[in-house]
């Protein structure tokens, strides 16, 4: 399902370029639902970037479901992001002025039918538990609820992989927890191979496979923040 090999990524920050990544060799196989987790600045946040599409690696080969992300054009990346990977962000980046159910349609196909498009969203709003909400704004919804309707958003259009950063991170413990179920569930039943970034260890210890980025990338976050700190002071 995902293959990436020889991965580096860095940024430019006063003249000096600072390593995020370096990735020698990293598999994930289809239908797994894997937790990494790590401390801030340790690149899990790129990592998720680079895996989408959303950033170009400056170095090495990303594969996913057999096509090669790192061979395409930017557009070419966004039109696989958009019908292949599900994401979802802490933030839900909801549209405020769209209600719970527009903000789900926008993401669908232009050329699938109304009729089908309709009874889609109808289906996913009450297997998520919100199906007398569908019409309400983001802001007449709770913050758990807010996630609810980004996870739709994410599977809506049945992605092979979905992409998940810090996706309790803004949640009460209480709420975090019902929404890590709801995710783990609904990714077994469809199939979807699931990728979550979290510093939440009681979130990660619910996924059957944990990483920490350290096992994966060979530059550790306390020696990039040590190096950081030594270029800024020259």
């Amino acid at each position: 399902m995902l293959l990436i090999q020889g991965v580096k990524k860095g940024f430019h920050v006063g003249g000096n370029r600072i390593p995020i990544l370096d990735i020698p060799r990293w598999d994930v196989g289809r239908g797994e639902k894997i937790a990494i987790i790590g401390p801030s600045g340790s690149g899990k946040s790129t990592l998720l970037h680079i895996i989408s599409g959303i950033l170009r690696a400056d170095e090495g080969e990303v594969h996913i479901d057999g096509q090669a992300l790192h061979r395409m054009t930017e557009p070419a990346r966004d039109s696989f992001r958009a019908s292949r990977i599900g994401y979802i962000l802490q933030d839900f980046h909801l549209i405020p002025s769209l209600s719970a159910r527009q903000n789900v349609e926008i993401v669908m196909p232009a050329q699938m039918g109304a009729a089908e498009r309709r009874k889609r969203i109808d289906h996913w709003f009450e297997r998520v538990g919100l199906g007398d909400r569908s019409r309400h704004l983001p802001s007449q919804l709770s913050r758990g609820q807010q996630q609810r309707v980004a996870i739709i958003r994410a599977l809506v259009n049945e992605p092979p992989i979905v992409l998940a950063d810090e996706p309790t991170g803004s949640l009460d413990w209480e709420t975090a927890d019902e929404v890590t179920d709801l995710l783990l569930e609904l990714c077994r039943e469809e199939q979807h191979t699931l990728i979550v970034v979290t510093h939440d260890l009681n979130m990660a210890n619910r996924f059957p496979r944990r990483v920490h980025i350290g096992e994966i990338n060979q530059i550790s976050g306390v020696k990039r923040l040590a190096e950081s700190r030594e270029e800024r002071a020259i």
